[in-house]
């Protein structure tokens, strides 16, 4: 398979996590995508222990490998592009792309570039303030209610970026009968 996406040049950011088992549960999810770069910034409740109980195989080194640091502006230096994820939308929180969309365009930035995707504490999501540091924004579109699992946020946009590298072109097209 022809890789697209440059997924080294990919970092989930973990702004204020407050569920250590949702730490191990998003690095699992990464690891199934093949994302290797997690970081947190100023975790609440961090207990490696509980950690571990959700981060299982391979999803065991990026936990190991994972960065910790106590300032959102410090951590996001070394990035070039900036997405951040909310649920919530309204007139100072525009959603600006679709998570196929926001796939899509992360193949030809990531070649060259490093990306940050940052995801909220579970209670609240990203600040308005912390939005300002975005490029561009997405939500995840739902049914009813608006908010995902933390872990279930980013498995969602970690697959839109494993598929966005799988899509098929018509050079690809099956043989049709």
């Amino acid at each position: 398979m022809d890789v697209k996406t440059n997924r080294d040049n990919i970092a989930i950011i973990l702004a204020q996590p407050q569920i250590p088992e949702n730490i191990g549960s998003v690095a699992r999810a990464m690891s199934n995508m093949g994302l290797k770069r997690l970081i947190l910034v100023d975790p609440k409740n961090y207990d490696p222990s509980r950690l571990l109980k959700t981060a299982t195989g391979n999803s065991v080194d990026i936990v190991r490998d994972m960065e910790v640091s106590e300032d959102l502006k410090k951590a996001l230096e070394p990035f070039q592009y900036v997405v951040g994820t909310t649920a919530r939308t309204g007139s100072h929180r525009p959603s600006m792309t679709q998570p196929r969309r926001l796939a899509r365009d992360l193949i030809p930035i990531s070649k060259k570039n490093m990306i940050a995707i940052i995801f909220g504490p579970e209670d609240r999501g990203l600040s308005n303030e912390q939005l300002r540091y975005c490029h561009t924004i997405v939500t995840i579109p739902t049914a009813y209610f608006s908010s995902l699992n933390l872990a279930q946020a980013v498995m969602f946009l970690s697959y839109e970026i494993f598929l966005a590298d799988r899509e098929t072109t018509s050079e690809n097209m099956p043989r049709l009968a």
